[in-house]
C-alpha cells in the first residue's frame, strides 16, 4: 500500500510541480492508482490481481522516460521504476498468500 501511495504521490508531484509535461494533462495518469485504493483497503483479491499487472504499465513508462529525459525527470523516472517494482511485488506476496491460505483451509 504504501508503495501504491508512493507512486502516486509521485505521479502528482512530477506532472504537476517538480518537471511537468504540457501543461501538467499527464497527472491523469494517476487516477487508475487511485481507483485501486478502496479494493486494497477491503483486502480484495482483484483489486490486488489488476493492480500487479496495471503496475507493469508505469514501469515501462518510468524506464522509457529514464533513459530520454532530462536529469530531474530521469531521475523521477527512475523512482518510479523502482515503487513500481515495489507495488508489484507487495501485491503478488499478498496474493500468493491469500491463495495458499485458502487452498490450505480446503479439505
Amino acid at each position: 500500500m504504501l508503495g501504491l501511495i508512493g507512486l502516486i504521490a509521485l505521479g502528482l508531484t512530477w506532472e504537476l510541480w517538480l518537471a511537468p509535461t504540457g501543461r501538467g494533462t499527464l497527472a491523469v495518469k494517476v487516477l487508475p492508482l487511485v481507483a485501486a485504493l478502496p479494493g486494497l483497503w477491503r483486502y480484495r483479491l482483484y483489486t490486488f490481481r489488476w493492480l500487479s499487472l496495471l503496475v507493469w504499465l508505469y514501469a515501462a513508462e518510468g524506464c522509457v522516460r529514464a533513459y530520454g529525459d532530462p536529469a530531474l525527470s530521469a531521475a523521477l523516472a527512475a523512482a518510479e521504476v523502482l515503487l513500481s517494482l515495489l507495488t508489484f511485488t507487495a501485491c503478488a506476496w499478498h496474493v500468493r498468500a491469500r491463495l495458499q491460505a485458502a487452498k490450505r483451509q480446503t479439505p
